[in-house]
């Protein structure tokens, strides 16, 4: 006993210190308010502490400083897999999901996607983004108080079913939006409950399987459909263009319709509320300085995209929408200076890297004109993580953001209602929205 006793202490003295709470006490807490308590964290222990939240990771290490930062994206991919560390996702997202696999598999599904995501797509998908949006807010009332949260929602979901899925008929259209709202919105304790084979038999979690049931085979009639598309080659959607991926290319074969759900899936996730939040984000801050929304309003008239893009970025600096990014250690390893085992899984804290005064000293100030300036160093910015694994849709991401915030701006001046309370986040699903969900009051432009 005694020996056993001395290798746990062994165990327990490899990792960095953190919260002596249960585990599932930190695990409810890092679900559901993360915005206070990893920094709560960080304020106490420092740089580099360990949370034990099941389950997510039984030793979850932190990290935030740049160089640390640094060192973690540039590892090899063999030793930090990122899709092991994203593994709570895949009773949602599946197997094949580009987050959740690793090493070869990873690579070929990212060669095979990326070319629905480079600079030429982009361009294509913008008219398209842009006339979705005009439709959105052609059915705002002038004077109005928008819920912003909720309108770009709608927005953003309507992006992915034209833009991403394809979806054109309007039978499919309707019985597959209110399916895929569903998996958004999904709770964030019901989601902690989804390793539970129990759980999974009973109430919310019954229900979420039944949906998630219903959209799997909505897209599977989608995908097959489309495959027999006589038009298929002219389409430009990006279901679409994963169709021909691989085609006639021995190396990477294309991919198979369980895969395509999959990466399917993950889209809607990854690219859905996140965007959506961004945006609600981006616009309640333009309303709330009205210098800047001078600069962006014009920025709109002209065309200045670049100034625009700089909006989003500062909205996602210094509203967090996704709070990290994680690696699973397949051997024991050295970040940081610290020597961590095989099995620890490190995150990327996107949360306290944006809060660090070392990084911005002006933290708490919203001023977009650092992102032209070129005063944001390397490894301190990090929405669409970093390394081989960066975000496949940043690009993607940031071209809907500043579309929709042109095509708003041109239409309407934004301004908070009267005795608003300051805005703030909490966490929903894997994204952190605004709390009073930004609501806006909104005036046609003369």
């Amino acid at each position: 006993m005694a020996a056993q006793d001395v290798r746990e202490r062994d165990e327990t003295a490899a990792y960095p210190p953190g919260s002596r709470l249960p585990a599932f006490v930190q695990s409810i807490f890092f679900q559901v308010d993360r915005q206070r308590f990893v920094p709560a964290l960080a304020r106490r222990y420092g740089d580099v502490f360990t949370l034990r939240i099941p389950p997510f990771a039984d030793h979850f290490v932190v990290f935030s400083r740049p160089e640390h930062i640094k060192e973690i994206f540039a590892g090899n991919p063999r030793d930090l897999h990122a899709g092991e560390g994203n593994q709570i996702l895949g009773h949602i997202m599946g197997q094949h999901s580009l987050l959740l696999t690793d090493e070869d598999e990873h690579a070929r599904a990212r060669r095979l996607l990326m070319p629905a995501f480079n600079g030429a797509a982009l361009r294509a998908y913008r008219e398209l983004v842009a006339d979705i949006a005009v439709a959105e807010i052609g059915r705002w009332t002038p004077g109005s108080t928008l819920v912003t949260l909720d309108r770009m929602n709608a927005l953003t979901l309507e992006v992915i079913m034209q833009v991403v899925f394809g979806v054109t008929d309007e039978q499919t259209r309707a019985e597959l939006t209110p399916r895929l709202k569903h998996i958004v919105n999904l709770n964030p304790l019901v989601f902690l409950g989804f390793q539970s084979t129990m759980l999974g038999r009973v109430g919310p979690w019954k229900r979420f399987a039944t949906n998630l049931h219903e959209v799997d085979a909505l897209l599977y009639a989608e995908i097959a459909g489309r495959r027999r598309a006589p038009d298929l080659a002219e389409r430009t959607d990006v279901l679409s263009r994963l169709l021909h991926a691989g085609t006639g290319d021995d190396h990477d074969p294309p991919l198979t319709d369980a895969e395509l759900r999959d990466q399917l899936i993950t889209l809607l996730l990854a690219g859905h509320e996140t965007t959506a939040s961004a945006l609600s984000w981006a616009l309640y801050e333009i309303a709330a300085h009205p210098d800047i929304q001078r600069e962006a309003a014009e920025a709109a008239r002209t065309g200045d995209d670049k100034y625009l893009e700089a909006v989003m970025k500062e909205a996602m600096r210094l509203h967090v929408v996704i709070n990290g990014t994680n690696r699973k250690l397949t051997r024991d390893m050295t970040i940081g200076g610290r020597r961590l085992p095989a099995g620890t899984v490190v995150n990327t804290s996107i949360l306290l890297a944006h809060r660090s005064p070392d990084n911005y000293p002006d933290i708490a100030v919203f001023r977009p004109d650092r992102f032209l300036a070129g005063e944001v160093a390397p490894n301190t910015w990090l929405p669409f993580g970093g390394g081989v694994r960066r975000c496949i849709g940043a690009g993607f991401s940031l071209m809907e953001g500043t579309t929709v915030l042109r095509e708003i701006l041109v239409r309407h001046a934004l301004s908070l209602p009267e005795g608003a309370e300051p805005e703030r986040g909490k966490t929903r699903n894997i994204t952190t929205v605004p709390r009073g969900k930004a609501r806006l009051v909104i005036t046609p432009r003369g």
